[in-house]
């Protein structure tokens, strides 16, 4: 399956579940490690949570297996890492803290605007 399907499959599984803020970065010309990175804001540990197995069920349906899942404990930052595909999950305060959009500043990003954003 392609990245740019993958990610697809990814902004619709955390749109199901209300996900905030929803920030693709195309960093496939800043390294090596992935294709695209994800990033989404949820509001309590438990919408973190819940929006990290609805990514890794919704691709999986499909075919893709995560490569790994981190963060699903304290679930203050989850991450589901597939390959070409890493989405990161996070609380607001844990998002502004380390601010990964500025960290990849210079890379292609698109927001994603929603009706259920603050």
């Amino acid at each position: 399956m392609q990245a740019n399907e993958i990610v697809d499959i990814v902004k619709n599984a955390l749109e199901e579940l209300k996900g905030k803020d929803i920030v693709i970065i195309d960093v496939h010309e800043k390294t090596s490690v992935t294709d695209f990175m994800v990033i989404a804001t949820g509001t309590s540990s438990r919408q973190v949570k819940a929006m990290a197995d609805n990514v890794k069920d919704e691709v999986k349906q499909r075919g893709v297996q995560p490569l790994g899942i981190e963060g699903l404990e304290n679930s203050e930052w989850a991450l589901v890492d597939f390959g070409s595909v890493v989405v990161h999950i996070m609380l607001a305060e844990t998002r502004s803290f380390y601010d990964l959009e500025r960290l990849w500043q210079g890379a292609e990003q698109s927001r994603e605007k929603h009706l259920n954003q603050d």
